[in-house]
């Protein structure tokens, strides 16, 4: 995965998205982790893995990859604003956990995060969302075309005033 092109990406439609709203020089941190958790509750909602109760399926696998990248702008939007991306890597990853302990390592690597907004957290978020997609089977070329093309829709977006 070109890490670095992704990056660009998302520097470009933050940049878009706070000129456009007037949102320049504004801290949008705590605003981005917010929006972090929403993304991956909503991803596990789609994968169904912690629904012990419920025989209903889980979503279609695209779907579920769509809701991977949009935590993933999230992920790279912090790393931007805080000036963490610059040694960045997409890791390899060999190994992860059963599903809902690893969306909860997720969890608790945001919130890690949060309490210390520093490159060993964020790169062990990296490296725990990095482990989530492998837990979802989902290879890092599935992963960045899934976000480019999300990138595009949310540019689109923002050409309807979404």
């Amino acid at each position: 995965m070109d890490v670095r092109k992704l990056f660009d990406m998302q520097r470009q439609l933050d940049e878009r998205i706070e000129t456009e709203r007037g949102l320049r020089g504004e801290r949008l941190v705590e605003r981005k982790l917010l929006a972090l958790l929403v993304e991956i509750g909503e991803l596990a909602n789609e994968t169904r893995c912690f629904k012990f109760w419920s025989s209903k399926p889980k979503a279609a696998d695209e779907t579920i990859l769509e809701e991977y990248v949009d935590g993933l702008h999230f992920i790279l939007s912090l790393g931007l604003d805080l000036s963490l991306h610059e040694g960045v890597q997409w890791p390899n990853v060999q190994e992860s956990r059963p599903l809902v302990d690893q969306f909860l390592r997720v969890f608790e690597a945001v919130h890690a995060f949060r309490g210390q907004l520093n490159e060993e957290a964020y790169n062990q978020l990296v490296y725990a969302y990095a482990q989530l997609a492998h837990a979802l089977s989902f290879t890092a070329q599935q992963i960045e075309r899934a976000y480019i093309a999300k990138n595009e829709v949310n540019h689109e977006r923002q050409n309807h005033n979404y």
